[in-house]
């Protein structure tokens, strides 16, 4: 344990004397302030107003913004060490293959989680100070969204990583990985796909095991619960698994899916060459 909490604190400051950190830390820091600059928390949109609305706007950034910010920046990690000597160098020390695996994603999940809550905790505290409602269960549950997404493709990052040897490969991994995703985002591409006669239950499960669409959908239950405005599709959804399983699934099924990745992703980096 103490070696894993060395490794974690050793990628934490790596990651601090790297450009993109703080690249990262004013997207999503300067998002929030410019939110509140432009006036969009006053505006009413759909019947959302102050932090309500703040947050959904929020919501449409981060789910284009986070995946992308989090595999580029990840999927370097065991791959850039392996390229640099890093890793040879780490492994000549009594440092184990698995508490340098896990202590690498414990630290670079702290780089990645905290600047997105910090920015977060940022609207709340700027919109309480303009005398807005505090929402608190929708602030918690989109928190515990935000950990789910941010551990997902932290899970398919080291999982890439571990994977392939080049980090230009890797890179390249990520956005084929980050496309097809987003190919599957938007419940309206639905309606193309039903052009070509295929059963709803098998499309609307192919879009739900896409965690950046289950996320998608969980946040906007957070909204609006009757999911109104994605039509049709929200009778299944609701029949099927009904507004608060609807959430907890939002939130259970991409830690289950990250986990799994970084799973096979150890095993892959315990079983292949090293070096």
């Amino acid at each position: 344990m103490k070696n894993l909490l060395l490794i974690a604190y050793l990628d934490i400051k790596e990651s601090l004397r790297s450009k993109w950190f703080y690249v990262y830390a004013v997207v999503f820091g300067g998002l929030m302030a410019l939110f509140f600059i432009t006036g969009v928390s006053d505006a009413v949109v759909m019947g959302f107003t102050g932090l309500s609305r703040m947050l959904l706007i929020f919501i449409q950034v981060t789910i284009i913004i986070l995946p992308i910010f989090i595999l580029i920046t990840t999927v370097k990690s065991i791959s850039g060490d392996r390229e640099s000597n890093v890793l040879e160098y780490m492994l000549s020390f009594p440092v184990s293959l698995k508490d340098y695996y896990w202590g690498k994603m414990l630290g670079r999940f702290a780089t990645v989680f905290l600047p997105v809550f910090f920015a977060l905790a940022l609207g709340v505290v700027f919109g309480l100070i303009k005398g807005g409602d505090l929402p608190w269960g929708m602030v918690l549950l989109y928190s515990a969204l935000l950990f789910s997404l941010c551990f997902t493709f932290l899970g398919i990052a080291f999982f890439l990583s571990s994977i392939v040897k080049s980090t230009d490969i890797a890179l390249g991994s990520s956005f084929v990985v980050w496309i097809i995703l987003l190919a599957f985002i938007d419940i309206a591409l639905i309606g193309l796909m039903l052009q070509n006669r295929i059963n709803d239950n098998v499309i609307l499960t192919v879009a739900m095991l896409n965690p950046i669409e289950v996320f998608r959908i969980g946040a906007i239950t957070l909204f609006d619960p009757e999911l109104t405005v994605i039509g049709p599709v929200a009778y299944y959804l609701l029949d099927t698994l009904g507004s608060k399983m609807l959430i907890l699934y939002a939130v259970v099924y991409p830690i289950l899916i990250g986990a799994l990745f970084a799973w096979f992703g150890y095993i892959a980096f315990r079983k292949k060459d090293l070096l």
